[in-house]
């Protein structure tokens, strides 16, 4: 169960003090390491994939703003435990009680690995000298941000999936936000000139999404009766009005970049400046906030086991018109969908208005693909999967074996390549530079490799169910969500390298390809058998934790998930095997455009290429064998 954190009233005013302190020092000092890494990977310029001058020379930034992440986070894990305890900071420098609120408290978990991760980025970012060093940093820095945040008060709320999830998309969003601006006001004139545009969009993306997710958060926490007069919620509001002054000042920013002149560029430092204080100030106030109980829930729902555990109400029993009807939100993958769909229909915007045609069935399959995500994650099937094992593996099979075929018949990595921004100079690798880089990179040869593809997606099958790892994930929402990516990634993996139409580091024949159908085919049927022969359940007791009316054979309800994995499972492999068969005779078919393409220009020439000359001598010979027998 995840821990509820005491309400800080207990707790004297100098631990109060020294929670707000902790939690603002910590929160400031990552936003500033994120923008440091954003600015060393995106906002200034490369030499071809390597560090620049400028972005070696924020490195020391990145470093002292990692220790002091560190240093801060150090103090949140003794001003929590203080506070839990309700004592002073030296008892929570007990060695017995610290270690156990670190190793055995989900709270105290999370906070430590956003500990050690903050000190592994402030070693580690001294010694980076190229962009993808920096890129993995970054990634690195945004997993140690969100860390804590499913221990957070969304996590003890109901509807967990949209508070945590919008929680995860506003501290990212906000992340990037104030850290951009960090990082642009440490810059030098010169440097700001170069790194100011990209900021400014990365800025207003980051603003829809603050506002977007604080939204959808202050609803999922204060959707009851009288919390809206609650102090909580007095500082909601308060920070959604210094959030709208921030977004003013953001366009006054934006009017300010193409201006020319001295006067421009001082307005434009005087706002920077203004701005930043502002922002110290919203997140000062989120410091408050996350030290403060949001009001209490109604009692019928803290009494439903499905809020408890599944964070959602208990359903009523599933039929045709519940299924698509319901929806629970998963705002962390809406969030990842919507920009997913946004970047394809930039791109395709992009091709129009420079003259080409972008295939009309790529875009329908990819917005299927997308489609299939949200309904398995969010819509009425995402819903009775946290309540029936059936249903949750009808959505691993639709996450895993429909999804990703829409998805890579949409081609977005071929559209990315084709619309991407190249280098701002002739050095610049740039992000098109990048990703042509990762392509070609040795992990993206290791991954596309048949054995470690099939490993992957049905290794993980038996890794996953045939253990006690499924029955423990499913206690949480981390758990959960670890799943979901797994599944689409691992199904999209498997897929492109089957019949994918992007570029692939590694030319696999269909021979190959149809020979990992099958072989996927029959470990797919394998797990179903073995499925269906279990005697014993394989969650852990999560299903009877929810006590669910209308699903209480248990048993019944693995074993038809079983049949579920083995019918729904066959089917996409079966298409995909159909797939290669076309694909294999169309590539036959303009090989063979392109040899009679190639002896027409030869002839033409009065140059036989190889194939003539060699159909030429064995004419020869068998016209002589011919002459012999004579």
């Amino acid at each position: 169960m995840t821990f509820l954190a005491a309400d800080l009233n207990s707790a004297g005013p100098l631990i109060i003090s020294l929670t707000t302190v902790g939690k603002f020092i910590s929160l400031t000092a990552s936003f500033a390491t994120v923008g440091f890494l954003l600015a060393m990977a995106f906002f200034l310029l490369d030499d071809a994939g390597k560090l620049s001058k400028s972005a070696k020379g924020l490195r020391n930034a990145a470093a002292i703003s990692a220790l002091l992440w560190t240093l801060g986070q150090s103090l949140n894990i003794l001003t929590t435990l203080s506070n839990i305890l309700g004592t002073s900071i030296t008892g929570a420098l007990d060695p017995t009680s610290l270690r156990s609120f670190i190793s055995q408290i989900d709270l105290g978990k999370y906070m430590l690995i956003q500990l050690c991760l903050a000190l592994i980025i402030c070693i580690l970012v001294l010694r980076a000298h190229t962009v993808a060093a920096a890129n993995a940093l970054l990634l690195l820095s945004i997993v140690a941000v969100i860390a804590p945040i499913f221990a957070s008060h969304s996590a003890s709320s109901g509807s967990h999936a949209l508070a945590i999830g919008s929680l995860i998309v506003h501290v990212v969003a906000l992340t990037f936000w104030v850290g951009g601006l960090i990082a642009i006001t440490a810059l030098s004139a010169d440097d700001r000139a170069i790194a100011l545009p990209r900021f400014s969009a990365l800025a207003l993306w980051s603003v829809i999404a603050v506002v977007a997710s604080g939204s959808a958060n202050a609803w999922a926490r204060l959707n009851f009766q009288s919390a809206w007069s609650s102090n909580y919620a007095r500082l909601v509001i308060l920070k959604v009005v210094i959030t709208a002054v921030l977004i003013y000042f953001g366009y006054l920013n934006r009017r300010h970049l193409s201006g020319k002149s001295q006067i421009a560029v001082r307005n434009l430092s005087r706002l920077l400046f203004v701005e930043i204080t502002i922002m110290l100030v919203a997140v000062f106030i989120g410091s408050r906030l996350s030290n403060m109980q949001p009001p209490s829930r109604s009692e019928s729902e803290i009494l439903d086991p499905g809020v408890a555990i599944a964070g959602i109400a208990t359903p009523l029993p599933p039929n045709l018109w519940r299924l698509i009807s319901l929806y629970d939100p998963d705002a962390l993958m809406i969030g990842v969908l919507i920009t997913a769909v946004a970047l394809y229909i930039k791109g395709v915007v992009v091709l129009s208005r420079r003259g080409d045609k972008w295939p009309v069935g790529r875009t329908v399959a990819f917005a299927l693909g997308i489609s299939v995500i949200d309904y398995a994650t969010s819509g009425g099937l995402g819903v009775y999967a946290k309540f029936s094992f059936e249903y949750h593996m009808i959505a691993h099979m639709a996450l895993s074996m429909i999804a990703p075929i829409g998805i890579v018949l949409g081609a977005p990595i071929t559209l990315a390549l084709r619309t991407l921004p190249q280098g701002r100079t002739q050095e610049e690798r740039g992000v098109r530079g990048t990703l042509i880089a990762l392509l070609h990179s040795k992990p993206a040869g290791v991954f596309t490799n048949p054995v470690v593809i099939l490993a992957i997606f049905d290794g993980s099958l038996f890794a996953l169910y045939m253990t006690p790892l499924f029955g423990n994930m499913m206690q949480s929402h981390l758990g959960h969500l670890v799943m979901n990516v797994h599944f689409l990634l691992a199904g999209v993996l498997f897929f492109h390298v089957i019949i994918g139409i992007d570029p692939n580091p590694r030319k696999v024949p269909h021979i190959v390809r149809i020979v990992i159908l099958f072989a996927a085919m029959s470990i797919h049927a394998f797990f179903a058998i073995a499925l269906l022969s279990t005697s014993t359940l394989i969650d852990q007791g999560y299903f009877a934790s929810l006590q669910t009316p209308w699903n209480l054979d248990l048993l019944a309800d693995q074993h038809a998930g079983g049949s579920i994995a083995w019918a729904l499972g066959e089917i996409p492999i079966l298409l995909a095997l159909v797939v290669t068969f076309i694909q294999w005779m169309r590539d036959d078919k303009r090989e063979t455009k392109r040899i009679d393409r190639n002896e027409a220009r030869l002839a033409a020439m009065g140059e036989p290429d190889e194939l003539a000359e060699y159909n030429a001598y064995l004419t020869s010979l068998a016209a002589k064998d011919t002459e012999r027998d004579k």
